[in-house]
């Protein structure tokens, strides 16, 4: 008889798991068909797929956890959820590592307050910033490469300053962005089919680059349908909004600045890199900067610079600077391309390229004419001093050997084990190892489907894996890629800058990342779809990321909470993925359940709307799930959520 009692008991508790499963399921469809688009008349990709909704799940996929009965700690009625209030209107736009009246109390010299200068502990806001009065969810791409909502980023001086330059013109409710730039005032397709005359840009082997002084990122907006996909950056300057648009526009793009730190990227991670008129003075402190831009580069990469100082003996007079000073500029531009045994393949109009050699076999100068970095500090950068000095390439055993490994073109590369695990030389990975996370990532991935089924739509462009491990990301965006969806997600994917001993932060995995940073997946059209973006980057989650209110649709967060449980408060980490998340973006954390519980409890008091579901191999399993929406409101409310 007990065991009849029991077994009526565990079916009860299952048909209630089923009954909450499923209304979460059609939770997440009723929120993307009630997503607000760039004109107010709702987001038809989400309204599509709720016609298409099928509430249906697995039976085997439980919400709210059974494991807490017996580790006692799932029942948090206790104590009260702290209540987080909103920040003053003011800070809309509130970036606590760039703010501008930080910022003008450090050194000018050498761009030093354009960095990162984060907030001490007691200057934290513990609020939750606001988005501005009239937010909508942007558009799907590709119509929000060309055209963004002007509610979302409401700032027009670039209109004015760079009218003539066609970056961006205001039309009624709309900003709109026709392709153009200062150095391409007649579009970045014209632009960029200049380059690919010299680069080979279409043959798979270019396929991540990096744009230094972004501006509005049209060139790597215009770079998506080559199938490259850019990394682009600029300070928060006195070009208001430039990195902001971009994010709205859904291409990749952060706050940064070259100047005194290391930029955040492991070596050898990009094919291209590129500088249009982007005013960093290349030739001075003794070529620090363009041996900055020599470590990320891979070998056999190319570096594009146009605008001043290249043929300077024609442009003078148009930019209006003495000829003695744009000749020693280029000078001394082309003197440490030579020191760093660049390749120059083209100088044309305004546009100069040179390539990086593919090993040191090419040019023993290079070590002998300049101070060599120590090889350990290649990938030590977080918050590290650039230093005029030059990165050892990787050795090698013959002339013809690419060092660090060849990558295959695209998309033969997805498929191929990255050269650093093949060859063993990567600690504490192996081949095996590898596909291994690759298999556990996918069964992670689709337990994630079953509960936010919109997470396949289209909905969901720009995306951050808060702790990347081997490439969880990755697989998140795999499943995105489908025929009959626009490939054009892109997710930023971050790497902690220390090691700690657990599974989740594995030791040695650099090499991974310095063969693989960006991660790539071909769509069955091509032509149709855009691909997808998985870009690894360091960041230290304890202080705020170097990106504006509301850059992400998505949030997956794998292990964070109990990495950093020594570090900082789940507090903060919270507050911070609030500040970066858009209004109804959704978040996935996977972690131990007694982390969740408290997550979850801190998440009640931010509004999140929240459901934690068990792991996908069973109730008994001690790492658990927990889904979050953060609710829609704007600044000057009185409540934190707004009615329908």
């Amino acid at each position: 008889m007990a065991t009849k009692g029991n077994s009526g008991d565990n079916r009860t508790r299952n048909s209630i798991s089923i009954f909450i499963v499923s209304g979460l399921c059609c939770f997440f469809y009723l929120l993307g068909a009630w997503q607000r688009s760039g004109f107010g008349k709702g987001d038809s990709i989400a309204l599509e797929i709720t016609k298409k909704a099928d509430c249906s799940i697995l039976s085997n996929l439980n919400i709210e956890t059974n494991h807490g009965d017996e580790a006692g700690t799932v029942d948090d009625s206790e104590s009260e959820s702290k209540v987080f209030k909103p920040c003053d209107d003011r800070y809309i736009d509130y970036t606590p590592c760039q703010d501008q009246m930080r910022a003008m109390t450090f050194p000018r010299e050498n761009m030093n307050y354009r960095e990162r200068h984060c907030p001490p502990e007691e200057e934290k806001l513990h609020c939750l910033v606001p988005a501005p009065k009239g937010y909508v969810t942007p558009f799907p791409w590709p119509k929000s490469r060309d055209y963004v909502p002007y509610a979302n980023a409401p700032y027009k001086s670039l209109t004015v300053e760079k009218a003539v330059q066609n970056w961006i013109q205001y039309e009624g409710n709309v900003f709109r962005f026709p392709g153009g730039g200062t150095q391409f005032p007649h579009g970045a397709d014209a632009y960029i089919d200049e380059l690919a005359s010299v680069i080979p840009i279409g043959n798979g082997m270019v396929r991540t680059a990096l744009d230094t002084g972004c501006g509005v990122a049209s060139w790597g907006a215009y770079l998506f349908k080559r199938n490259v996909i850019a990394m682009s950056f600029a300070p928060r300057d006195s070009h208001e909004a430039q990195v902001q648009f971009a994010l709205e526009r859904g291409v990749p793009a952060v706050i940064g600045v070259l100047g005194t730190i290391k930029l955040p990227y492991p070596s050898r991670a990009f094919d291209m890199a590129h500088c249009s008129r982007c005013l960093i003075p290349w030739g001075t402190n003794d070529g620090m900067y363009m041996m900055e831009v020599d470590r990320v580069l891979r070998p056999g990469g190319y570096w594009v610079l146009s605008g001043p100082p290249i043929n300077w003996r024609t442009n003078y007079q148009a930019w209006q600077r003495p000829k003695e000073e744009l000749e020693e500029e280029q000078r001394k531009i082309e003197e440490i391309a030579k020191l760093l045994c660049w390749e120059k393949k083209h100088e044309k109009g305004e546009i100069a390229v040179w390539r990086k050699r593919v090993n040191k076999e090419y040019c023993p100068e290079r070590d002998s004419g300049a101070a060599m970095c120590e090889p350990t500090n290649a990938n030590d950068v977080w918050y590290k001093k650039m230093e005029a000095c030059v990165t050892p390439y990787p050795e090698t055993s013959g002339p013809d050997e690419v060092a660090g490994g060849e990558l295959k073109p695209f998309p033969e590369r997805l498929h191929d084990v990255p050269p650093g695990i093949a060859s063993e030389s990567v600690s504490g990975v192996s081949v095996e190892s590898f596909h291994d996370d690759n298999k556990l990532w996918k069964k992670h991935l689709n337990a994630y489907k079953r509960v936010n089924k919109i997470i396949d739509s289209g909905r969901y462009r720009n995306i951050m894996d808060m702790n990347a491990g081997l490439g969880s990301l990755l697989l998140l965006q795999l499943i995105l890629l489908k025929c009959g969806f626009k490939c054009d997600t892109w997710g930023l994917s971050m790497r902690q800058p220390f090691c700690a001993d657990n599974d989740k932060a594995l030791k040695g995995t650099l090499e991974w990342l310095l063969e693989n940073s960006l991660l790539w997946k071909q769509c069955c059209d091509m032509e149709k779809c855009v691909s997808s973006l998985h870009y690894q980057s360091y960041s230290n989650l304890c202080e705020a990321f170097s990106t504006y209110p509301r850059t992400y649709d998505l949030i997956h967060a794998d292990g964070v909470f109990n990495l950093y449980k020594d570090k900082c408060n789940a507090e903060d980490i919270l507050l911070e993925v609030d500040r970066i998340l858009r209004p109804e973006g959704a978040v996935i954390f996977r972690d131990q359940v007694d982390v969740l519980v408290k997550v979850k409890r801190l998440a009640t008091g931010m509004r999140w709307n929240t459901k934690m579901v068990d792991h996908e191999d069973g109730p008994l399993v001690p790492e658990k799930v927990l889904f979050a929406v953060k609710p829609y409101w704007v600044a000057g409310q009185n409540n934190s959520t707004s009615s329908r």
